[in-house]
């Protein structure tokens, strides 16, 4: 009885492993396709504009559906979800500054660096190393000739500062998730980072923020690029460790080449497709042959 009853315990804080690992691919596909069209509402209202319209329209759904509760929880618990907050808001606005300036593809093939980066500090061996190399390769080739034009250096800049802030999402996210209820953590992060990023979007897109085209789009935007796929990784991370969640992560720049070619037209060169198959590769191998300490990754 014991054990039984220490299994369905496991089972209910979180989907199984499999499962989990679904849950992750399938809020992958509806990320990138929701930043595919999100950059057809640049010329509307800029890049802040947008990330302002998708996470106050994600924050105001998920309080109303949530209603979450402050009172009662610990100042850890309160520190916990701000942390969170700022990470989702930050990385939010870096991807959306570096997709203003390069393709879809390549910068999420740089924003995946900040899960590779922690998935090698929280292994152990030397062939972590390996994964690195082979990773900073792609980033190479991807600089070289990956995309027609060269890439942007600032575009550059702002998709690697994404993905050092989804590296610190990842761990916060996790956290958020055993602290809090049902979807509550995640309700309470998108409302401190919508409050960050409205006053930016606001100052740079004024009332085009209320024109019903761009209210539309943006509730699609809102729909695909955060209640789907944060929903989903909250769930997802209950369940699997920060590893094998980065690992299933590195999917990241192939899906997002394909949906930057189908929704946006941008062209991938061999090359380019090389490039990102070198990070994937790398950010697969970080996790499956280079060993987890999930000790210090739950900590």
């Amino acid at each position: 009885m014991t054990a039984l009853a220490a299994r369905r315990a496991t089972r209910s804080t979180g989907p199984g492993r499999s499962s989990a690992v679904g849950l992750v691919v399938g809020g992958e596909f509806s990320m990138q396709f929701g930043a595919a069209v999100a950059a057809l509402l640049f010329a509307r209202l800029g890049a802040n504009g947008t990330v302002a319209l998708r996470l106050g329209i994600s924050a105001l759904v998920l309080l109303l559906v949530c209603r979450p509760r402050l009172r009662g929880r610990s100042r850890a618990d309160l520190l916990t979800v701000a942390g969170y907050g700022l990470a989702l808001g930050g990385m939010n606005l870096c991807f959306y500054e570096a997709l203003a300036r390069i393709p879809l593809g390549a910068a999420v093939t740089l924003e995946v660096l900040g899960p590779l980066a922690l998935s090698v500090l929280t292994g152990r061996g030397l062939l972590g190393a390996v994964w690195a190399v082979l990773a900073l390769a792609g980033v190479a080739v991807l600089g070289e000739a990956g995309f027609t034009g060269g890439l942007d250096a600032a575009g550059v800049g702002f998709a690697l500062l994404a993905g050092a802030l989804w590296a610190g999402y990842i761990l916060l996210a996790r956290r958020a998730g055993r602290s809090f209820a049902g979807l509550d953590g995640l309700a309470l992060a998108l409302a401190v980072s919508a409050a960050v990023v409205l006053p930016l979007g606001i100052a740079g897109a004024g009332t085009a923020l209320l024109d019903p085209v761009a209210l539309g789009l943006g509730a699609a935007v809102a729909l695909l690029s955060s209640l789907l796929p944060y929903s989903l990784e909250l769930l997802a991370l209950r369940s699997v460790p920060a590893t094998t969640f980065a690992v299933v992560m590195s999917l990241s720049p192939a899906v997002a080449a394909f949906a930057g070619a189908l929704v946006l037209g941008q062209a991938l060169t061999p090359l380019g497709a090389v490039a990102i198959g070198l990070v994937v590769l790398a950010c697969a191998g970080a996790v499956r042959w280079g060993g987890r300490r999930d000790a210090a990754v739950r900590a």
